[in-house]
Order: C-alpha cells, then sequence, then structure tokens
C-alpha cells in the first residue's frame, strides 16, 4: 500500500499517526507490565517515545511524565553523538542515567535501542523509568555533590546484539542496595523498546513503507503550524512571576519573564536564586522540560508533544542559577523544584490568558524514600533491610471552571500508589491514608484536598525517611480572589506533634509513626461566588466543617 496524493494521503498519514501512538503506548505498557520497581509498575514513572535518526522525538506514549518525556526529548541526540546510528546493528541497546544528558538525577535510567525493518536502520526507540535505588546516599537531599548520590552511568551499551553486557551488569549489582530490581527493570526497559520495534516493523509492513522519513515530516509540520499558530492567537507582551519553594538551607525564589511574540514564547528565569549546596538543584534540561509543559499546558493542549511542538517554546536560564546546575553539582530531588515551574509559567500567563489557567497546586510530589532494617538501626534492626519509596500527591489547583483534584499528580502526572502494593514488598504499615478536611483554598471553584498518611515500620521499629516535601512555609496560592491552599506538615504522631524536618535523612524512633499532612490547591475566583449546593455537598462529606464554611463561603453549608 503506497501513500497517494492528495485528502487520501492525508487520511493515511493520519491513520499512520495514529498507529505510531499505538506503538509507543505498547512499548509504555510492557515496562508497566515487566518492572520489578513499584515505581514504575505501581506509578507509572516512566516515558517511552519513538524518534527518528536525527534523534527527533515523533510520538510519545500516552502513559508517562512530562519530566520524564521532555527531558528524554532531549537526550536521544547524546547517545546519537556517542553511538552514530550507522554503528548501530540489531538487538543493541544503550543506556545511562547522567543527569545532564538524560531527566536530571541518577535515579532515573534512560535507555536508547534501534528499530530496524528489512535490515535497515529506521528509528530509535526510547524510555525513561524511575528505579528504587542507584546506590550511594539513596535519593534524597543530603549529597554535596552527584557523585555522593548514587552510581553514575556514562552513556554506554548494556546490550550488544541481544547479548547483555556482563561487566556493566556487575556494577550495577554490586552498586545497588536493591539488586535484583535494579537488573530486573533494566531488562525491563530493553523489552519494552523491542516491544515497539516489532510493533513498528508490522506497521510499515502492513502500509508498505520504506521508512518513517515521509511520516516524520508530516507530524513535524503540522505539529509546529498548529502551535504557533495557538501562539500567534495569544496577546502579545511579556508578563512577569515569582513563586517560592521551602528550599533547603534558606527560601528558594524563582522568578520568570515571560515573552509572547508573533510565533514563539522565551521565559527568561533572570532573578532566581542561586545554586544550592545540597540535591534541589535542577538540571537545565529538567527546568525546560516542566517550563514547556506548564506553557503547552494552557496554549496548545491538544497539540501532540513532540519535537516540533516542543520547539517554540524558548528557556533562558542563567548561569549559576537553581535551574541551571552545572556538573557535579547535586540534583537528587531535583523535582521538588523543577516541578513548581508550570505553576510559575501559569503565574505569567494568568494575565494574559486569564480564563485558561489554574490557581497553584500542591505541585511537587511527596513521595516519601523510607528505609529501614540495619542500616539504620545496626544490630538492634527488628526488621529486615528495605529500601522502598511511594508517590502520593496533594491537591491540584482549581480550574476556571472546575474544583481542583484531590490526590492527584500535577504536574507529574504519576499514579498515587496503593498501600497494599508498598506493603507487599517492605515491611512498613500505612495507618491512615485519608483525604485531609479543610486543606483545599476556597473559591468560586475550589481546589483540591490534600492527605494526611501515617506510616510505621512493623512491629513499630525504628525506620528513617529521607525527607524531601515542599509546600510548607510556601502554601499553594489561589488566583483572583481565591484562597490559598493548605499548607503541608511533617512530623511524629506523639501527642506533643514533634515537627521534623521537611527535608533530609531523619530516624522514626521505635514505637513512632511519620505523620505527613499534604497540602491543598488554591483555590479560584471569590469563595462567596461558590455554588451554595457544593459547599453543603462538601459540608456533608466531611471534606469542609461547618465554621470554614461559614469563615469562607458566608454560611456554615447545612
Amino acid at each position: 500500500m503506497t501513500i497517494r496524493e492528495g485528502a487520501l494521503g492525508t487520511i493515511q498519514r493520519q491513520i499512520q499517526w495514529n498507529r505510531l501512538i499505538a506503538v509507543v503506548e505498547e512499548q509504555a505498557q510492557t515496562m508497566i507490565r515487566t518492572a520489578f520497581s513499584t515505581t514504575v509498575r505501581e506509578a507509572g514513572d516512566l516515558s517511552a517515545g519513538i524518534f527518528d535518526l536525527e534523534g527527533r522525538m515523533l510520538a510519545q506514549a500516552v502513559t508517562g511524565t512530562p519530566g520524564h518525556v521532555n527531558s528524554m526529548a532531549e537526550s536521544v541526540a547524546h547517545f546519537l553523538a556517542k553511538f552514530p546510528a550507522a554503528t548501530m546493528r540489531p538487538g543493541d541497546h544503550y543506556i545511562t542515567n547522567d543527569p545532564w544528558l538524560a531527566t536530571g538525577h541518577l535515579h532515573d535510567l534512560t535507555v536508547v535501542s534501534p528499530a530496524f525493518h528489512r535490515g535497515r536502520i529506521v528509528g530509535l526507540f526510547a524510555n525513561t523509568a524511575h528505579i528504587i535505588d542507584i546506590g550511594g546516599l539513596g535519593m534524597g537531599p543530603e549529597g554535596r555533590s552527584v557523585f555522593e548520590e548514587g552510581l553514575y552511568i556514562p552513556i554506554v551499551k548494556c546490550f550488544e546484539a541481544g547479548r547483555p553486557n556482563d561487566t556493566f551488569f556487575d556494577f550495577i549489582r554490586a552498586g545497588s542496595r536493591t539488586p535484583v530490581e535494579l537488573e530486573g527493570d533494566i531488562y525491563s526497559l530493553c523489552a519494552c523498546n523491542d516491544a515497539g520495534a516489532k510493533r513498528l516493523v508490522a506497521m510499515m509492513d502492513e502500509y508498505g513503507m520504506e521508512g518513517l522519513d515521509g511520516l516524520a515530516e508530516y507530524i513535524f509540520d503540522a505539529s509546529l503550524k498548529a502551535t504557533q499558530a495557538a501562539i500567534a492567537a495569544l496577546p502579545r507582551g511579556t508578563w512577569r512571576a515569582e513563586i517560592r519553594s521551602d528550599g533547603y538551607e534558606a527560601p528558594v525564589t524563582l522568578q520568570a519573564a515571560m515573552t509572547l511574540h508573533e510565533d514563539r514564547v522565551v521565559v527568561d528565569y533572570a532573578g532566581t536564586s542561586g545554586l544550592s549546596t545540597r540535591g534541589i538543584n535542577v538540571p537545565p534540561a529538567y527546568c525546560r522540560a516542566y517550563s514547556c509543559f506548564g506553557i503547552k499546558c494552557v496554549v496548545a493542549p491538544e497539540i501532540p508533544n513532540n519535537w516540533a511542538s516542543l520547539k517554540p517554546f524558548e528557556m533562558v536560564i542563567p548561569e549559576g542559577c537553581i535551574l541551571n546546575a552545572p556538573r557535579p553539582y547535586p540534583v537528587s530531588v531535583r523535582h521538588v523544584v523543577g516541578q513548581l515551574l508550570p505553576d510559575l509559567m501559569m503565574g505569567c500567563l494568568a494575565q494574559a490568558v486569564p480564563d485558561r489557567v489554574n490557581a497553584e497546586g500542591s505541585s511537587a510530589l511527596w513521595n516519601p524514600p523510607l528505609r529501614g532494617g540495619a542500616q539504620v538501626s545496626g544490630q538492634a534492626a527488628e526488621v529486615e533491610d528495605f529500601e522502598i519509596i511511594t508517590f502520593n500527591s496533594g491537591g491540584t489547583g482549581a480550574r476556571p471552571g472546575k474544583d481542583g483534584l484531590s490526590g492527584i499528580a500535577f504536574p507529574s502526572g504519576v499514579r498515587t500508589m496503593p498501600v497494599e502494593a508498598t506493603e507487599n514488598v517492605a515491611p512498613v504499615i500505612f495507618w491512615r491514608k485519608e483525604l485531609r478536611p479543610d486543606s483545599a483554598g476556597a473559591g468560586r471553584t475550589r481546589g483540591g484536598f490534600g492527605q494526611i498518611m501515617e506510616i510505621g515500620a512493623k512491629n513499630d521499629a525504628e525506620f528513617a525517611v529521607n525527607a524531601i516535601f515542599d509546600r510548607v512555609a510556601n502554601p499553594p496560592k489561589g488566583r483572583f480572589e481565591g484562597g490559598n491552599g493548605a499548607a503541608g506538615w511533617v512530623g511524629l504522631d506523639d501527642p506533643n506533634g514533634t515537627v521534623l524536618r521537611t527535608k533530609g535523612f531523619q530516624t522514626i524512633p521505635k514505637g513512632r509513626h511519620l505523620l505527613l499532612k499534604l497540602p491543598g490547591g488554591g483555590g479560584y475566583g471569590d469563595p462567596r461566588a461558590r455554588d451554595r449546593a457544593l459547599v453543603e455537598r462538601d459540608v456533608a462529606d466531611g471534606l469542609v466543617s461547618p465554621e470554614a464554611a461559614r469563615r469562607l463561603y458566608g454560611h456554615d453549608g447545612v
């Protein structure tokens, strides 16, 4: 079957595009179904996509996170710089976790694999997944350089012509607290690229395609024109916004000046705080990833995400600021600052298109890395050694026409992990996991509610948390008279309500539990304009107290 000219050809290209989305989604689903780490199979903290031989992303899977996808969109070119496409052979798989060549920290593995059709390389499949442990200090902000944060993998072959690189896997197993999970995840990443390549070959045979160049040209041309048209419909001008993070040594200020041109959007981060001595720094690719996502959610949400649709978004990131960390600065928890960027982008766009932005949300994930056993308690350990991380979210910001979402990840997109999945693989118990009343910012549309989580070890044994939390000193702000969401809180379940630090390694003593109160999302618009029936519903559900309803909405909701 060959492509004809005119309308029929366009229809066939669109069908091929839809098939390509199905190919990369099967790629992602293969990873989820074969992964060893709960971060992948339960939370979906991954990305998957197909690229042309110049390293340009054609399509991404529906499943995945923007921090991974948009960083991965840059990373394939780095693989090609070291291993040109002409040197690749069937069964080769290449891997790295270099934060500056991939997705921003060592806990993300990126694998790139060639796809061959009738003996000729036609494209590249790439994926990224967050793994539980990569050695070093573990996932947390305590490192003072990237070399303390874990095993640093340059771009190397992990499989050659279908055969595993035994030396590589020896190093990997020796450097991790969870060697079985780590090795299994790498096999999973390679298998998912193979699945994508198999489906691509079947698609090309069905449509009589010799290569992907024609389809790539169609995708890129349509995506770029549509994105530029969406930008052209915006008002011209420059808008500024600011957002604050709790930081580590001191609060962090993120400043942005966004200029809307006729065919592109330029964001300048001049005025942003300088680098941290700890692992909250953000490599520039991760900054660009979440900045582009925040803009795209408002400006061009319906346009597919690929190389061409990302091209009109430009970032100016000054050297020496926390969003442009150079090697070898620590970057392990770059998401704590980086996931605030979509809210910052919406702060700028709220002044240009106020009816298209959300209020601020809890933003950064609350994903406590937990550790226990002899590595925490020594010979007094009462549980076996474990290393686990569980992904959870506060509330998202209110939308112009809808309430915010409760306990849902934005902007990361990962799923909240079932407590049963975590309890099944580690000696921990979740004593409470429930929505947090009165945490949503009031408004004509209210924010989403945060959560309350209470976590202990089995037998109430001692364990540790490597805290990576934010939005405690700086709660999510409402927009256009909407109220702020509730600030987060980190502490113990003791009668005194002992407060813990929001970042850093801390021990939970025997007999005590870790208590987390996740932030709520900000509200949108005047709370007094909220539909009375909606307030009554929230009061009846126990999510808003009658006292808060009277104070914020002008009636008790009863």
